[in-house]
């Protein structure tokens, strides 16, 4: 059987043998009654990392996200956030299906605000226009091709949002790539923000989770509608313990992670097709005229990716890709187009 290369997104097809050994023999207790100490070891370990009081592990990131904008928003209104962010584009509406907030949308340049944009949308409390109530931010930044935000940004931002009396919650999905391609700490990107929200199953390569970070009080909030939301996950130490591996062995080698989308955006470009963002991280964007039918004849050939739109076909690479793959997945696409 051909080996599946699979660029579509930074999750793994199954966990290595090292990380099963340790979820396997994790502690685990019922997570309902707050009881499961391997979680609880999660949640405290990241809530240091982040530098913030406490910490919560969820199933998803998109859960995660509902959380903080539950936190932030009652019904109608308004949260500020770059157009192509993952709550709008991602997360099926959640926001407005379960805190009824409105996005005030502004475009960032590949997904990262200008100050002098946000603040144009913003506005003193009036009573004919929705409550503003927090500023989004997404480090780094899917749609914008994995962009990171310069930490100097993310204060100005902060501090901005802050002087109108607005809350920031930061969509740190992918928050551990923008730490080590920036060389800055993951506390100092959370420091500036209310809420953090980071992911365990996408670069770092744990199966399952999330977690969001914040105030004690905030995060107790957050704990009720995990619930109503169906989070509360009973044994859920098994995956917690694959978290915690991945923070012990998979952070640093990111880094080759970026190295390899860098040597894949090389190799796209000497085959004549346009990489179109600026290959910081882990993803790739490229311009085809037919992008579905291209992703559909790679799969075929055993490289999965992902059409995002009618044009372009977006790959990232992550631990399942070394390389090796980077290099067959050229050939493929030589062979192709």
């Amino acid at each position: 059987m051909t080996r599946i290369i699979d660029l579509r997104s930074d999750t793994v097809t199954r966990p290595g043998q090292a990380m099963r050994a340790a979820m396997a023999a994790a502690e685990v207790g019922d997570t309902v009654y707050n009881e499961d100490p391997t979680v609880l070891a999660l949640e405290a370990r990241i809530a240091r990392l982040l530098g913030k009081e406490a910490a919560l592990y969820v199933p998803t990131g998109t859960m995660a996200n509902i959380l903080a904008i539950r936190l932030r928003a009652e019904p109608g209104d308004e949260l500020v956030i770059e157009s192509e962010a993952h709550p709008v584009y991602y997360e099926a509406g959640g926001a407005g299906a379960f805190s009824g907030a409105l996005f005030k949308t502004v475009r960032g340049d590949r997904g990262i605000l200008e100050v002098d944009d946000v603040a144009r949308v913003l506005y003193a409390p009036v009573y004919y226009r929705p409550r503003q109530t927090a500023l989004l931010l997404e480090n780094t930044h899917n749609r914008g091709g994995g962009i990171v935000y310069p930490l100097e940004r993310v204060k100005a931002l902060a501090e901005l949002a802050r002087s109108h009396g607005l809350k920031v919650h930061m969509d740190g999905a992918r928050l551990w790539n923008a730490s080590v391609a920036a060389r800055v700490p993951v506390s100092e990107y959370a420091a500036p923000c209310d809420t953090v929200s980071v992911c365990f199953s996408k670069g770092l390569g744990a199966p399952v989770g999330s977690a969001l970070a914040g105030s004690r009080a905030d995060i107790e909030r957050a704990w009720h509608y995990r619930h109503m939301l169906g989070g509360s996950w009973r044994q859920a130490g098994i995956l917690a313990a694959a978290a915690l591996y991945a923070l012990d062995h998979h952070v640093e080698r990111l880094a080759k992670d970026h190295a390899n989308a860098a040597l894949l955006a090389r190799g796209l470009e000497q085959l004549g097709l346009a990489v179109t963002n600026r290959v910081e991280t882990n993803m790739v964007y490229f311009r085809h005229p037919e992008a579905e039918k291209l992703a559909t004849r790679l799969e075929d050939a055993g490289i999965r990716t992902s059409a995002v739109e009618p044009d372009t076909i977006r790959c990232v690479t992550h631990l399942d890709v070394d390389g090796q793959d980077v290099a067959a997945a050229l050939d493929v696409l030589k062979r192709l187009i």
